[in-house]
Formats: structure tokens, C-alpha cells, sequence
């Protein structure tokens, strides 16, 4: 089969590496051609002429005759100071008129640096050594001028960091989105909003598990012995032997946030009947009522003069 065009991958735009020089000078060494060594290595072959004259050293023989070879170590080392000594030049040192005007806006008449650059190219006061608010910003960051991050009060104060939403990783159960029509109306008896409760958060404060039925927002509250999933099993088999065969029909949904101590609410359940649904983790809000009730035990935990009938 007669190929008219070149089956070979070449990547583009891409500077070579320190294993790309190695295997350049390997095989340079064993006499293969710019165009065979451009064919392994994945690049142009000017790209291997160019390189070959970077890493060129002079080098003598025993009987003082002179010769070039390649070597890829002084290459890399040319490379990276020319990649040192590359980019724009900075504007420092002939814009100093300038900047000691920006300094002296900022440190005496509390200007911000984009104010300092906007007033100066408004009344063209400096010409072409006024630079960019940005340089200005980058001065700053890089020490070189007097001013510092802590002489720029909105700046500490700004959040540049972007909000990311980041996805559960843990799967808990089934989601809040699949939970009947007929939950959110509670027209129904039998849907229930799990949450527990903590006081002061010290290691000697109780923990307090709510249940809160949707219709008639009447509240189950028990005592539990830690904010941990062993904890809130115990409590929910007690529910379970309590009830019986009436558990599926007392407690026909419970919805529960992504809290670590619910993490094992649908196994502890042991009913077919009785379904488990957790919220995002990211909107705690559509929990319902048992949001607000557990604000309002967490203001009554502190107070300690709620008279609340609680569960052992």
C-alpha cells in the first residue's frame, strides 16, 4: 500500500521536554537524519535543527583537534534561561514619576490604585509612564513598590475566590426530587423530617434527635447518646419495636439531610413500606420545618429555660 500522506501523530505548539532532548541526542548519535528524528520525537524538523545548534558544544580531542557535539543537558539549561529572559520588560524604572504619585495617593490620601491610574490619564498628567491598574496590582503583590496588600482595605476585604457548588459524593438513599406530590401538600399523615440537634457543641453537651410529622407538626423528640449513625439506629429500632406493625403506617416517608450520623437511616429503617429521602446537600431549606424547629431548640438549648418533653 503506497501512503501519499504522513500517518504520524505530530503535536503542535508544544516545547520540548528534557526526555525529548535525550532521545534527540541518542539518536543523533546513531547518525539518523533531522527528518527520522523528527518522526520519533513527534515534531518538525527545523524544530530538531533549531535544537541541535542550541545544545551544540565545542569539544577537543586527544590529538587537539576541535569538534561539536550534541549535549541535551547544556540545551535544557539554555532553554530555561531563555524562557527566564523572555516577556514583556518591566515599566518600572521609567515610570518612577508615576508610581511614587500612585504611592502617595494611596499611603496619604487613601486612594485606590485604580483611582490613581483613572486621575492621572484623565488630566494626562505622566504620558506613556502611566501603566495599568492591573501592573499596579502586580507591583503591589510582587513587593516592588512601598505599597502593600494591607494599605488596600477593600482588597483584603474581597472574596476572588469563585463558588463552586460541589456535588455529594456520598449516596445516601433515595433523592428529595423522587419524594411523592402528596408529601409536600401534607394532606397525609405519616411524613416525617428527621434532624438532631446539638447545644453549645462542647464534647459533654447532649444530643437531641427531632422527628416533626409534615401535617400535623407534631414533634418526637429522644434523647441520644452521640451524633453518630449508632446513635440514631438505637433510637429507630426503639420506634420500630414500639410500634410494631404499625411502623409503616406511622411513619410512612422520612426525609433527612446528608448529616454523617444518617448514614445508615435506610438500613436501620428495615421497612419496605417506609420510604427515605435526603435533601441536597446544598439546600438545607427544603428540609421544611424541621429547619426552623431546630434553630429555635438550638436558641433554647443555650437559654436552658425550655420546658420540653423529651424522650430517654
Amino acid at each position: 500500500m503506497v501512503q501519499t500522506k504522513s500517518t504520524t501523530n505530530k503535536r503542535t505548539f508544544k516545547h520540548l521536554t528534557a526526555f525529548d532532548r535525550g532521545q534527540m541526542a541518542a539518536l543523533h548519535n546513531e547518525g539518523k537524519s533531522l527528518k527520522e528524528i523528527a518522526d520519533v520525537i513527534g515534531c518538525h524538523k527545523s524544530t530538531v535543527c533549531r535544537e541541535l545548534k542550541r545544545g551544540m558544544v565545542q569539544q577537543m580531542k586527544s590529538d587537539r583537534t576541535y569538534y561539536k557535539a550534541y549535549f541535551p543537558e547544556t540545551a535544557q539549561i539554555r532553554y530555561e534561561n531563555n524562557r527566564k529572559a523572555c516577556g514583556a520588560k518591566l515599566k518600572l524604572d521609567s515610570a518612577i514619576d508615576f508610581i511614587q504619585f500612585v504611592e502617595k495617593k494611596i499611603l496619604d490620601d487613601d486612594w485606590s490604585p485604580d483611582a490613581a491610574c483613572g486621575h492621572a490619564k484623565l488630566h494626562s498628567t505622566y504620558g506613556e509612564q502611566i501603566v495599568c491598574t492591573k501592573t499596579i496590582y502586580n507591583y503591589i503583590d510582587k513587593g516592588l513598590i512601598a505599597v502593600k496588600n494591607i494599605d488596600l482595605p477593600m482588597k483584603l476585604r474581597r472574596n476572588t475566590k469563585t463558588e463552586r457548588i460541589r456535588k455529594n459524593k456520598r449516596i445516601l438513599g433515595q433523592s428529595i426530587e423522587e419524594r411523592p406530590a402528596e408529601v409536600e401538600q401534607r394532606q397525609e399523615f405519616g411524613h416525617w423530617e428527621i434532624d438532631t440537634v446539638i447545644g453549645k457543641k462542647d464534647k459533654k453537651d447532649e444530643v437531641l434527635l427531632t422527628l416533626t410529622e409534615r401535617k400535623t407538626r407534631k414533634e418526637l423528640i429522644f434523647r441520644a447518646d452521640g451524633k453518630n449513625s449508632q446513635a440514631i439506629n438505637t433510637i429507630i429500632k426503639q420506634l420500630r419495636h414500639k410500634y410494631g406493625t404499625s411502623f409503616h403506617q406511622i411513619l410512612k416517608t422520612i426525609t433527612s439531610d446528608n448529616g454523617s450520623e444518617f448514614a445508615e437511616l435506610s438500613l436501620s429503617v428495615q421497612d419496605e413500606k417506609t420510604t427515605v429521602y435526603f435533601t441536597h446537600p446544598i439546600a438545607l431549606v427544603k428540609e421544611g420545618q424541621t429547619r426552623d424547629i431546630t434553630v429555635s431548640f438550638d436558641v433554647l438549648f443555650q437559654r436552658a429555660s425550655a420546658k420540653i418533653k423529651i424522650y430517654p
